[in-house]
């Protein structure tokens, strides 16, 4: 059993990879496993997830770790972003064992990343083939999956308002340029124009809620499924997440057949209270994705999923009893997607408490802190 667990994620943003490290430094918590977690300098997210267990550094530079840890007994590391191969290797050479999770599936994606690691962590079936297809033999065998977690800090203390569509990258000129006139535009825009509260409209309401990443793929999904919802004036679409300049761009141009029926919301605390204002959570497209934290949240507050059916929609949505599964539109032409929301219009669908509660079992706080002690026994028996 390792006495620690030192994880790096130098991720600026805040997305479901930085929610999945504190509950993943919970779980090592819960095993007895305290965790020293090295984070990027400029990242301002981390206070908005439960995790005092864990003792937290910023890095300027990831190179910085080699003299962070020179000297020191050797570590279990656990990387959550990728590290470049000289540094791997520098850290090898102190006498480290180090692992990495594979957040993404590696299809259409360099493997070269990963190939350093001395074993690599999936959160799902999905992404294992994914990791195997591209010649990476050292993964653990069982997907670790992950739980559902709804506390936020600052969560509750507000009610739903629109914030800002846009993540600004500060390590492009053009992004700095833009939120700086952001910044100085909103106080007045506030003062005349105060943000409005969130207001559910007439109508069956789909939601989003996601960071407007380009894995997501909603530009392309949405090129296929905006002609749809536009035979369907009942049809509501609200957006609660952020996303670069470019996505959203992109996005607003494959939404414009229904531009008078979607709403963008911004980045909300309280994820909850989000899930609970929608009739249905609308995943992007499959392959891409991982697993999909938001999709098990939104079930676990008992709101369905509207998704591909395809991995790893197929682990995380069970089909006609936590949300429903339609075939890729980019094989239909949405057809299906228009059957599927024509029995969500018609009532044809109810959400099953009874099978929700089996099925999001294995999505819970203790399940995962289960499966991470059986990776703990694992890595006993495996590492040097």
């Amino acid at each position: 059993m390792f006495e620690t667990c030192t994880q790096v994620n130098l991720q600026r943003g805040f997305g479901g990879g930085e929610v999945y490290t504190a509950a993943f430094t919970r779980a090592l918590h819960a095993s007895g496993v305290p965790t020293r977690l090295f984070i990027d300098a400029l990242a301002k997210s981390w206070g908005v997830v439960s995790m005092p267990q864990a003792r937290i550094e910023p890095l300027g530079r990831i190179e910085q770790l080699i003299e962070r840890l020179r000297g020191e007994p050797p570590r279990w590391l656990a990387f959550h972003t990728f590290a470049p191969a000289p540094v791997i290797e520098a850290l090898r050479a102190q006498g480290h064992w180090l692992t990495a999770f594979a957040h993404m599936p590696l299809y259409g994606r360099d493997p070269r990343p990963l190939q350093p690691f001395d074993l690599v962590f999936a959160v799902s079936r999905h992404v294992i083939a994914s990791l195997h297809a591209a010649g990476i033999e050292r993964v653990y065998p069982q997907p670790l999956y992950g739980s559902a977690d709804l506390t936020r800090a600052g969560a509750g203390a507000a009610g739903l308002h629109a914030r800002s569509r846009y993540d600004w990258d500060s390590r492009k000129l053009r992004d700095r340029l833009l939120g700086a006139l952001q910044a100085l535009s909103q106080p007045l825009r506030q003062a005349f124009v105060p943000s409005p509260p969130f207001k559910r409209r007439l109508g069956l309401t789909l939601g989003i809620v996601s960071r407007l990443t380009p894995i997501k793929q909603f530009p392309l999904q949405f090129s296929y499924l905006s002609p749809v919802l536009a035979r369907h004036a009942a049809v509501n679409l609200e957006i609660f997440g952020s996303g670069g300049y470019a996505s959203i761009r992109d996005l607003e141009r494959a939404l414009a057949p229904i531009h008078d029926r979607v709403r963008f919301w911004g980045h909300q605390s309280d994820v909850g209270k989000v899930y609970r204002s929608i009739d249905y959570l609308l995943t992007g497209l499959p392959e891409q994705e991982a697993l999909g934290l938001n999709v098990i949240e939104a079930q676990a507050c008992g709101t369905p999923v509207l998704a591909p059916d395809a991995p790893p929609f197929d682990e995380t949505v069970l089909d006609g009893a936590t949300g429903l599964r339609y075939r890729d539109p980019r094989e239909d032409g949405g057809v299906d997607f228009e059957r599927t929301l024509r029995r969500v219009l018609e009532g044809g669908f109810r959400f099953d408490t009874v099978a929700a509660r089996g099925h999001l079992a294995q999505f819970s706080d203790t399940a995962f802190a289960q499966r991470v002690r059986a990776l703990l026994a694992y890595l006993a028996a495996v590492a040097p």
